[in-house]
């Protein structure tokens, strides 16, 4: 079967950014005609793009791992992570490879982010490391700790992550019904699969694991938590992400409760809007007074009293728990001020132009990014950078109020000379610069009204 690539396959192979490559397929008529795939992600030949490319004098490479991925490509969706385990490859190629099937199954996998990994890990050490979901191995992986293990239900992910991890012990099954890791360890990472209502509740009612009470059918992520518990020495670290609202669902308040109580609970920090980090501790010693909630990754300084914790809620969520409302806004207050308005006339209307024809007319490698992440490249010698960053944010800020769609490229924009654009490019920076200013105030006011509700801080 011919080997296909899309658009990302393709920016990679020129070296360029997936906006290039959209910009080629509109301004090129005989730019390669897709072969398969979808209106939104068409795969093209991978012959017809060298040739094209060739061409039209495009510096390219094909190195040995992406042809390879292109043949892995030609498999069914299905059953792509089968061929990739069945690859014979070095270790590189393999990750190499292991990437791209992330990235084309993004959604179905639903990978740990590297940032978080890196947080994940900061936070826990030891000789021994478990991993009860271990998925296709990725923070395990990361790990420095000596010796690996870990547990997944599908065989397949299994299998990809035993090739990533020689050395490290990988078992196939479902952790929570079948733990198949006997060893204890010094810390325990998890990304659990979240919002599985059929976790196994009728089965494991009287689990020895449930030490803090039995996990509500409904509160997969507090099953794990105890599960996690349960794989560590006295002593041992546990570091599991959850769902933000495990953190104050109501079903689950006695288990948090019970792990407040216990000392088990250290600290809850957000790594992510809608995902936390829980970092616990197999009990030793006296229960802790004080644990960490953390709005953002940082130290895991006590913060929060584990008295005022245990109400009728036992409600964990960083955002509500945090006392920062005082700090924050006293430490804000003496520097605070506002950018100034630009000064701006009246003026006739000058020539106008589109913001797609301002892109077309200035390929380049420098790149301007949208307040949606859409990525432009253009050559700064013929746009100025501030200007296009400029008449987008102006396209987004006057949508109509439930516009789904804009057409943003189709947005009449001055049609100007370089010199005339950074002056306006300059305007539309303090505009940005007061944006963001009247941002930080809006978020001080918050600041200022919980600081006074909660007697934090008072009148001067």
């Amino acid at each position: 079967m011919d080997e296909t690539v899309n658009a990302g396959d393709i920016a990679r192979l020129a070296d360029v950014g997936r906006a290039a490559v959209s910009n080629w397929r509109r301004r090129f008529e005989d730019f390669p005609a897709p072969v398969g795939g979808t209106a939104s992600s068409p795969l093209y030949l991978l012959r017809d793009v060298e040739s094209w490319l060739r061409r039209n004098g495009k510096p390219f490479r094909v190195s040995p791992a992406e042809r390879l991925w292109t043949q892995l490509r030609t498999a069914d969706d299905l059953k792509l992570g089968e061929a990739l385990a069945a690859v014979e490859a070095d270790a590189q190629t393999f990750e190499f490879l292991h990437e791209r099937y992330l990235e084309a199954h993004s959604r179905l996998l639903n990978p740990t982010p590297p940032e978080v990994i890196e947080v994940v890990l900061a936070t826990t050490d030891g000789d021994t490391v478990i991993d009860p979901a271990c998925g296709t191995g990725s923070l395990l992986r990361a790990s420095k700790a000596r010796n690996k293990i870990g547990q997944e239900l599908d065989p397949v992910s299994a299998v990809i992550a035993r090739r990533r991890m020689p050395h490290a012990q990988i078992f196939t099954g479902d952790s929570l019904r079948h733990n198949g890791v006997q060893e204890k360890a010094d810390a325990v990472v998890c990304d659990p699969p979240w919002h599985d209502r059929t976790w196994g509740h009728e089965e494991l009612v009287g689990d020895a694991r449930w030490t803090y009470g039995l996990p509500p059918r409904g509160e997969p992520e507090l099953a794990w938590l105890q599960h996690c518990l349960s794989l560590t020495k006295p002593g041992g670290l546990v570091a599991v992400l959850l769902p933000s609202a495990a953190a104050s669902r109501r079903p689950g308040k006695r288990i948090r409760g019970n792990l407040l109580r216990a000392g088990a609970l250290r600290a809850v920090m957000t790594v992510q809007p809608g995902r936390d980090l829980w970092l616990l501790r197999n009990p030793i010693g006296r229960a802790p007074e004080q644990i960490a909630l953390l709005e953002a990754p940082g130290p895991l300084d006590p913060n929060t009293r584990v008295i005022d914790l245990l109400d009728d809620d036992v409600d964990l969520s960083p955002s509500r728990r945090t006392g920062t409302d005082a700090s924050a806004y006293l430490a804000a207050q003496p520097t605070f001020g506002l950018a100034p308005l630009p000064e701006l006339r009246e003026q006739a209307a000058p020539p106008m132009t589109t913001i797609g024809e301002l892109v077309r007319a200035a390929p380049g490698k420098h790149v301007v990014t949208s307040p949606t992440g859409a990525t432009y490249e253009i050559d700064p010698r013929k746009v100025d950078p501030d200007f296009l960053e400029g008449v987008l944010r102006a396209a987004f800020a006057r949508t109509p109020t439930g516009s789904t769609r804009l057409d943003v490229r189709r947005t009449q924009v001055p049609s100007l000379p370089l010199a005339e654009q950074r002056r306006y490019g300059q305007a539309f920076a303090q505009l940005k610069a007061l944006e963001a200013g009247l941002n930080e105030a809006a978020a001080l006011v918050r600041l200022g009204y919980n600081g006074l509700l909660g007697g934090q801080v008072g009148p001067a």
